[in-house]
């Protein structure tokens, strides 16, 4: 790779995922390295410009909250693409199936059934009960063929080994799945020749298994056909995009709040034909928005009688209400019980690990190493609230003490996992740069993880922080297929990719 765009790439002496401790690109992702290898900076440029084309003409926008200068941002998506071998994806799959299924059982059996493992102490009870998550409102209320998370999206990332670790699930209303197909769809217009070449897993399929899982959840009563919708909170929403992205490709309507009405404990959707009765509503609303009648009275985003209706058995809600339990960053540390608990197997994909600051020995311990750890607080999500132990000033690192100690049940520390990177195109050239994997998994009438995923890349030289609301970016997740093309057929390096 003499004289390249990676002659002079620095592995940081972090785990790379494409070019190895000898230089040389790991196995499976030759040809594209081969391919950037042979660009010139302007050739770069030119891509990506074309790329900032594509992504403008379709108006593929995500939102920051609390900017002066304006709301939406065009999706930054970064030109090298993540590459992971069937070999690979094989083991992560297999992890994610087990890991949704046990939090599925846990969920099932917290809310309808014995509550057996807080009985048996395997998950402590207070524990759950104080989450922020649990709701007492999901009581009893049965979620057909036991999908509580239809829709699962559970981030990982790969450390310094290059195993993969679980750093968190996200249960409730998982975002980011739209920019894993247009992400994938401007590549494609981008880099027409890589397919082809590289034999890569499609994504194309998700919006008919989502609603092919959507209409699998549906009550008995719903018949063949079932009536599904997409509830949104409106156009002011961060995710709104993926909102109507996703009713586009299931073909169903996007409706708000406003649009639903329930009589008689059903619920139908104005439409310009009259009321139509609707069987499963894929919410993109918090809990406590859903219904102001049980939840919070104040709100117009949801749907007055909704639950009243889902406990009727009339509707589907979907991901079912008091998910959030099951993702409570205090709680995650025990989804290794739970599968041991639930399935008799171990976790085939470990967490991060993690100290429960409500316990005095793992605390102290913790303080001990301030420094060296990173601090979340267990119930916020997009990088908000985080301090990252060995960036942090004294002052910075007191105050965190003092906050934990007020309160340690509203926070874990994990120790800092020296995170994969992957190259990734930085003025016109190519440079490491950290990322995570958000993964999305359907429940539905089996458990159906999708190839590849949302790699979000930190786009700030040394940040550890992914999150496009941070100030990173994104890459397209490549997941090779395990019968790859015929290399004769391929093009040479350097040629339309």
């Amino acid at each position: 790779m003499a004289g390249g765009l990676f002659s002079d790439y620095d592995l940081g002496g972090f785990y790379d995922e494409a070019i190895g401790t000898n230089g040389a690109p790991r196995p499976g992702q030759e040809p594209v390295v081969d391919w950037f290898d042979a660009l010139t900076p302007d050739d770069l440029r030119y891509h990506g410009d074309l790329r900032d084309d594509v992504l403008r003409s379709r108006g593929i926008t995500f939102t920051v909250y609390g900017e002066a200068q304006g709301i939406e941002r065009t999706w930054p998506m970064d030109l090298f693409p993540r590459i992971i071998r069937a070999d690979e994806w094989d083991v992560l799959e297999r992890g994610l199936a087990q890991r949704v299924d046990a939090v599925n059982r846990f969920l099932e059996d917290l809310y309808v059934g014995d509550q057996a493992i807080l009985n048996d102490g395997v998950v402590p009870r207070w524990l759950v009960m104080s989450s922020s998550g649990f709701e007492r409102e999901a009581f009893n209320i049965s979620v057909p063929n036991g999908a509580r998370c239809l829709v699962s999206g559970v981030d990982v990332v790969r450390g310094a080994d290059g195993r993969f670790l679980v750093l968190e699930d996200n249960l409730r209303n998982p975002s980011g799945v739209s920019y894993v197909l247009e992400n994938r769809a401007t590549m494609a217009r981008v880099l027409t020749g890589a397919f082809d070449r590289m034999g890569i897993r499609s994504v194309d399929h998700y919006g008919r298994s989502l609603l092919s899982a959507l209409k699998h959840a549906a009550p008995p009563a719903a018949g063949d056909d079932p009536v599904v919708c997409v509830l949104t909170p409106g156009v002011f929403n961060s995710a709104y995009f993926e909102h109507a992205f996703l009713a586009r490709q299931m073909g169903v309507e996007l409706v708000e709040g406003r649009d639903l009405v329930v009589d008689d404990h059903v619920v139908a959707m104005r439409t310009t034909g009259g009321l139509r009765r609707v069987d499963v509503i894929y919410r993109r609303i918090d809990d406590h928005f859903l219904d102001p009648v049980v939840f919070e009275s104040g709100s117009s985003l949801g749907v007055p009688g909704l639950m009243a209706a889902v406990r009727a058995g009339t509707v589907t809600v979907a991901n079912a209400v008091g998910n959030g339990v099951a993702d409570d960053k205090a709680v995650y540390p025990y989804v290794p019980a739970m599968i041991r608990y639930y399935l008799g197997e171990e976790a085939l994909i470990d967490n991060a690990t993690t100290y429960v600051l409500w316990d005095d020995d793992e605390r102290n311990a913790a303080f001990d190493r301030m420094d060296e750890l990173v601090w979340k607080p267990v119930a916020e999500s997009g990088g908000y609230g985080i301090l990252i132990g060995p960036q942090a000033s004294d002052a910075e690192l007191a105050a965190m003490r003092d906050t934990v100690e007020a309160d340690p049940r509203g926070w874990i520390a994990q120790e800092v996992v020296a995170l994969s990177r992957v190259p990734s195109c930085v003025d016109g050239g190519l440079e490491g740069r950290h990322v995570d994997l958000r993964t999305f998994v359907l429940t539905g009438e089996s458990i159906e993880v999708i190839p590849g995923g949302l790699t979000r890349v930190a786009m700030r030289k040394g940040s550890l922080i992914v999150n496009s609301s941070q100030g990173g970016g994104s890459k397209d997740t490549w997941v090779l297929s395990e019968d790859p093309p015929d290399p004769a057929a391929a093009e040479p390096a350097g040629g339309t990719i």
